[in-house]
């Protein structure tokens, strides 16, 4: 009886589209798009493929309902917060550069949205996100449109970039070793077609991607406040 009961304790839970998009998620961090199918997702879930597709249709809802569920949850937390407008802003950015560099799926996930038009949730939640704050930093209302989607852009192409850069051929690969082989590579540029790269290749070395990230929020906010 007790066997019988935690079975249709656990079939109950693979029914529920929350928790399919759970174990989609956790397919998509352990194998990247290619690892998730109905059949693995079967598995995973203790269940049928006709469980699953009575509440999802196809693997491109799926990967959206797993898209929307990421984003969310890391917009959910500064939504809480209480503090500036530059601060919010800072933090939504970071909580943006952070989902997307513990789930290398999401860039291009996110990129899709966009490319589809800008009425998907994904793409909408995050607009929301920032543009919230823009009012708030004292930009013209004429102004919110451009300087929100500035912002927007800058947030996901720097957090893609960072997410790709941890993959070459798709392994992760050592970012010390990563960065040192660039930095070493900088170094034995032409000084004369290359003087600034070659003086930067230490720095590029040592650097901390988070904080050049916010560096790079930083100073568009700087330039909006002297805007």
């Amino acid at each position: 009886m007790v066997a019988r009961t935690r079975r249709a304790q656990r079939r109950t839970e693979a029914l529920s589209r929350e928790r399919i998009t759970e174990a989609a998620v956790e397919l998509l961090d352990a194998s990247g798009e290619s690892g998730l199918t109905f059949r693995a997702l079967s598995e995973r879930l203790a269940t049928g493929p006709g469980a699953i597709y009575w509440h999802v249709a196809n693997k491109g809802e799926l990967l959206e309902a797993a898209t929307d569920v990421v984003v969310a949850a890391a917009l959910a937390e500064p939504a809480e917060a209480a503090g500036s407008p530059r601060d919010e802003i800072r933090a939504v950015a970071l909580g943006l550069f952070t989902a997307i560099a513990e789930h290398p799926w999401l860039a291009t996930q996110v990129s899709l949205q966009l490319s589809h038009g800008p009425t998907k949730s994904v793409p909408l939640r995050i607009f929301e996100g920032i543009g919230r704050h823009v009012g708030a930093l004292g930009v013209p209302e004429d102004s919110w449109f451009t300087v929100a989607s500035a912002l927007m852009h800058y947030i996901l192409g720097s957090a893609a970039q960072n997410a790709s850069n941890a993959r070459v051929a798709g392994s992760v690969v050592d970012r010390a070793e990563f960065l040192d082989a660039v930095s070493a590579a900088w170094e034995e540029l032409d000084p004369d077609d290359y003087p600034f790269t070659r003086a930067v290749a230490r720095q590029a070395r040592e650097h901390d991607d988070r904080q050049q990230f916010l560096t790079g929020i930083d100073l568009i906010l700087a330039g909006i406040r002297a805007r």
